[in-house]
């Protein structure tokens, strides 16, 4: 085989390793995993955008200092000058870097608020980070509540992903404007979606607001996230999974998850009271042995 063409073996299985990772994250990424919302489709042009500007700065100093040592080496330029102001130059290298600084600025801000929160949301759904899981209540759908763990990697199903399955999954509708408030029960955590844009903090004591959109065609879909705050020895077991559905859909399982989990406002039965201490042994228990699993000491 020439080296041509081994050349051309070797980018065709470089694009394939591009194309691959668009759907899902991968090993040896280049990119952004593909943007699913239109928050993060402006996060990646934005992103592009600074990246052709950072690149263009860089070259254009570094042919700057490359001129300056030619031109004025020692070699080529025994008698230096005794120039020590140049007005001109001085306000171009002061001017030029503002005025690109104010032209990153307008849609920097554009971003910021376009992705801060929705305006007119047809859903509301809270997510609440605790030590080490999330929750998640609907109060525009029955106001039910359930807990997402962890799946172990002895009980992951033939295409469930390691430290990234729950064995609940946040169920949201495609083609919605959902907004998602975000809170925690402990120490600080971080909601975060790569695919959809998302990554907000949740704190102890305050609900912080944002949205997402996603459209019809990732209905089927499951996302993947994890928390993006270091919130303790659990912190790497407290994946985020999101599985988008059609309206319909939706509407089928909000149905069934009215009788399946608890109301958020509810009073405590009797037994739930009686069974609460075991099920926070359970989840404890749960959180100790994935930690263990994974080489991570437990703090006493």
């Amino acid at each position: 085989m020439t080296f041509l063409s081994r050349l051309g073996v070797a980018a065709a299985a470089f694009f394939l390793m591009l194309g691959s990772a668009l759907a899902a994250p991968d090993s040896y990424m280049m990119d952004f995993q593909q943007p699913v919302t239109p928050v993060m489709e402006r996060i990646k042009s934005f992103h592009d955008i600074l990246l052709v500007i950072c690149v263009a700065i860089c070259v254009l100093v570094l042919a700057l200092l490359l001129w300056v040592i030619v031109r004025y080496n020692e070699k080529r330029n025994p008698t230096p000058s005794k120039t020590t102001h140049n007005v001109v130059l001085e306000l171009a290298w002061t001017v030029i870097p503002v005025l690109v600084l104010i032209a990153i600025a307008f849609p920097s801000f554009r971003l910021l608020y376009f992705a801060d929160r929705a305006e007119d949301a047809d859903l509301t759904i809270k997510a609440i980070g605790r030590q080490w899981y999330w929750s998640y209540e609907y109060p525009d759908n029955g106001n039910f509540t359930f807990d997402a763990f962890i799946v172990q990697e002895a009980d992951l199903q033939p295409g469930q992903p390691r430290l990234l399955t729950t064995d609940n999954a946040l169920v949201l509708p495609v083609d919605t404007n959902i907004r998602i408030l975000v809170t925690a029960s402990d120490v600080i955590h971080n909601f975060a979606m790569p695919q959809f844009g998302l990554k907000t903090d949740a704190v102890p004591g305050r609900v912080n607001e944002t949205w997402t959109y996603v459209p019809a065609e990732f209905a089927g879909q499951t996302f993947y996230g994890q928390c993006s705050e270091l919130c303790g020895t659990g912190h790497a077991f407290m994946p985020i999974m999101i599985k988008m559905v059609t309206k319909e859909e939706f509407a089928t399982w909000t149905e069934q998850a009215r009788e399946q989990f608890a109301r958020v406002d509810a009073p405590a039965a009797p037994a739930a009271v009686a069974n609460a201490p075991a099920e926070k042994d359970a989840a404890e228990n749960s959180m100790t042995v994935a930690a263990a699993s994974a080489g991570v000491p437990q703090s006493e």
